[in-house]
């Protein structure tokens, strides 16, 4: 089959047994390990975890970096620190929420695919080790707070081709599905399903995966890159970026919503992916729930200050609720950067709880 993820080619000018489980094996969000309230217990408690030190000097970037990386990099941290003060309250979560008491440390892709990402590049042992050293860099980096591996599997992938329905669009089976959950369990993790939805619509995509969203330790990633509506009705996915609107984000969150109140789930965590304004142009109206948790992603790629404008300009200044941050092996590197380190992204405000990894 044909995959046309996020494979790497520039579509834009912008960038683009263990402590924490209890006796079931169930990650144990209501007390953090040294016995302090669980995420959600009170909307301070999720601001200071975001904006922890944001007065702080921040202690710069490594020997090394760029001028334009400096200059770009002062300038998210003023924005940050600016942001911080008058950034929108989470709603209180349920007991069992995972933020802001934790971060996410995600490798992305599909494993039918070695373009879109570090689960189809390697062999299963080899990413799962990567994942184990990636995440036990965050920790090393901040252990003040713990941190959870996740799989992020991209379960709807948007195509090249129409296909027989016309939807532009891939379906990955029950196989693949459970085969990423499995990776996922093996690190007690989290697994991430995302809908690429071409030119089919959430409303179509996310009834399939309720199955899977049922299971407590499953959440979801929706990308507006692949949302062929709006203005990019009839073309095909890749060519040009595509668009969400807040309404069509509400509509996840409700939905999830309603599924962890029918169910007694803790709160579901989704991921909104965004590297330009236009791609979720009316951000501010989205409505996070008590249940449902929502992270804005800066899944842009490209030298360390594009990436940091890219945080600035469509996560810090467009506020929402939490924040995530994602990492290229490859496409970050091409200009003969290293890849930005743990330390040097913990200082941008708000921190990032959510790193993804392609």
């Amino acid at each position: 089959m044909t995959l046309a993820g996020c494979d790497g080619t520039s579509t834009a000018s912008v960038a683009k047994p263990d402590s924490t489980k209890n006796a079931t094996g169930e990650v144990a969000r209501g007390t953090d390990p040294n016995g302090a309230p669980g995420a959600g217990a009170s909307d301070s408690n999720a601001h200071s975890r975001i904006s922890a030190n944001a007065n702080d000097t921040a202690t710069g970037l490594n020997p090394g970096r760029t001028r334009h990386d400096e200059v770009s990099f002062s300038a998210a941290i003023r924005a940050g620190r600016k942001a911080i003060a008058s950034w929108p309250a989470a709603p209180a979560a349920l007991p069992g929420a995972i933020l802001p008491q934790y971060r996410i440390v995600a490798y992305y892709g599909n494993p039918h695919s070695k373009r879109m990402g570090v689960l189809g590049e390697y062999p299963e042992q080899e990413m799962l080790s990567m994942l184990d050293d990636t995440a036990e860099k965050w920790r090393k980096a901040d252990p003040s707070t713990p941190v959870i591996p996740a799989i992020h599997l991209v379960a709807v992938v948007a195509q090249g081709y129409a296909g027989p329905d016309g939807k532009w669009r891939l379906r990955e089976g029950p196989d693949t599905i459970e085969q990423a959950y499995r990776w996922a369990q093996s690190r007690q993790g989290l697994l991430f399903v995302d809908i690429q939805a071409g030119h089919s619509t959430l409303q179509q995509e996310l009834p399939p995966l309720l199955k899977y969203l049922e299971r407590p330790d499953v959440h979801l990633g929706v990308d507006p890159e692949f949302y062929m509506h709006y203005k990019r009705e009839g073309i095909r996915p890749s060519a040009k970026v595509g668009q969400m609107m807040s309404a069509d984000v509400n509509y996840v969150i409700q939905v999830l919503d309603q599924l962890v109140r029918e169910k007694k789930l803790p709160p579901k965590i989704l991921v909104v992916h965004r590297f330009r304004a236009d791609m979720v142009p009316d951000a501010e109206s989205i409505r996070p729930t008590s249940r449902v948790q929502v992270v804005m992603h800066m899944d842009g790629w490209g030298p360390p200050w594009l990436k940091f404008d890219s945080y600035k300009d469509y996560i810090v200044q467009h506020p929402v609720a939490f924040t995530g941050f994602k990492f290229f092996y490859h496409n970050d590197t091409k200009s003969g950067e290293p890849m930005l380190t743990e330390l040097e992204v913990l200082q941008l405000l708000p921190h990032p709880l959510y790193l993804q990894y392609q």
